[in-house]
């Protein structure tokens, strides 16, 4: 049995044990998680059909069904052309694999214009989203999964270095211009292109958690916020570091640079089986909260990292989700002044037997 076939009997046992008629999947991270196929949405109609027992079905457009038929386990593909009516194909592949008028689970990131066609065949019916099936099978992340992260941890870690090692020189730069030398250092270290787009912020700009580069130069004393991953064999990194490439920063800076330091030391130490994802979060608000800067800790400690850079479990104030061997999610407490700076330090982290694993290591300091 391949590991994808594995993965599918794993979620259709969740399915029969939540009475689910069927679930449909839409190209994106849940597909490729169960199936191995790796496809981009677009305007034509391709899913997966997983019904709770026997095998999944896929329908997809004739001109992607050879290569569907080469990259996964699965037998069935049923194909419609451009000129029919793809509602027609997948109103018989339903009528071939659900047995019942149980619950019916969407991805969560089909396109509207699918989900109708999907009701259409389907109405009557109460849907939910796939993710209560998906999403905790997708937290725990096996042997394969962790070793494709690691090694994109380890291609970041090695970019985030080199950066420091030419810091003098790329003062000056405009943060689209270090941008866009950090894609080049991850594909240049073995990385397969960047796992979003990167973020470079440089001295207010950095007050600003998600700030799209622009043209601002880096000047000297300026702190700058470096927040980029890669891929390996599709699994993500993202890191995050809070640098001074020349020059000095502000006493206030370094004072607020150390608190995130501690903070995320904190929240790392907190990591461990049995535990629940809130008590991280407040582990890193504790250290911030307690300098006097916790208004400015505008956001969540972290997120899940998988296939998606963004998955369960969520690192949050209100998140009860208890914490597992094998889960791996970001540590990335910030402070951000707005007008001034900001500053953010994350690595990702695996939940171990006793602790957890740092997958990011090169330097925390500024």
């Amino acid at each position: 049995m391949t590991v994808h076939e594995r993965r599918t009997r794993a979620c259709q046992e969740r399915l029969r044990e939540r009475g689910a008629a069927l679930a449909v999947l839409a190209p994106g991270a849940n597909l490729q998680y169960l199936t191995g196929v790796a496809e981009t949405p677009s305007e034509r109609l391709f899913c997966c059909l997983l019904p709770p027992t026997g095998d999944p079905t896929f329908v997809v457009p004739e001109l992607s069904s050879e290569q569907v038929r080469e990259a996964t386990w699965v037998s069935t593909v049923r194909s419609w052309r451009d000129g029919d009516d793809p509602v027609d194909t997948l109103d018989a592949a339903v009528d071939e694999c659900v047995a019942d008028a149980g619950r019916v689970l969407l991805d969560g990131t089909m396109w509207a214009r699918h989900t109708l066609d999907v009701q259409s065949v389907l109405g009557g019916r109460t849907f939910g989203l796939a993710e209560e099936v998906l999403g905790p099978l997708r937290a725990r992340k096996d042997e394969t999964e962790l070793d494709a992260l690691r090694r994109a941890g380890a291609v970041a870690d090695e970019v985030m270095t080199s950066l420091f090692a030419d810091a003098g020189s790329l003062v000056g730069e405009s943060e689209a211009a270090l941008a866009r030398e950090v894609e080049r250092r991850l594909v240049d270290a073995g990385g397969e292109g960047v796992s979003f787009e990167p973020i470079v912020a440089a001295g207010p700009n950095g007050a600003k958690p998600h700030h799209h580069h622009g043209t601002r130069t880096v000047e000297p004393g300026d702190p700058v916020v470096f927040d980029f991953g890669t891929r390996v064999d599709g699994y993500p990194s993202d890191t995050t570091r809070t640098v001074v490439l020349d020059g000095t920063p502000s006493s206030e800076f370094e004072t607020v640079h150390e608190v995130v330091r501690a903070a995320q030391a904190a929240a790392v130490e907190a990591v461990e089986p049995g535990v629940e994802a809130r008590a991280v979060d407040r582990a890193a608000r504790d250290v911030i909260e307690a300098a006097g800067y916790g208004e400015q800790f505008v956001h969540r400690t972290g997120h899940g990292v998988g296939l998606d850079v963004h998955e369960e479990p969520y690192v949050s104030a209100d998140s009860t989700a208890t914490l597992e061997p094998g889960m791996v999610f970001s540590v990335e407490p910030g402070v951000y002044l707005a007008g001034e700076f900001g500053v953010r330090i994350e690595d990702l982290v695996v939940v171990t037997d006793d602790g957890c694993e740092r997958l990011n290591d090169s330097s925390r300091d500024w």
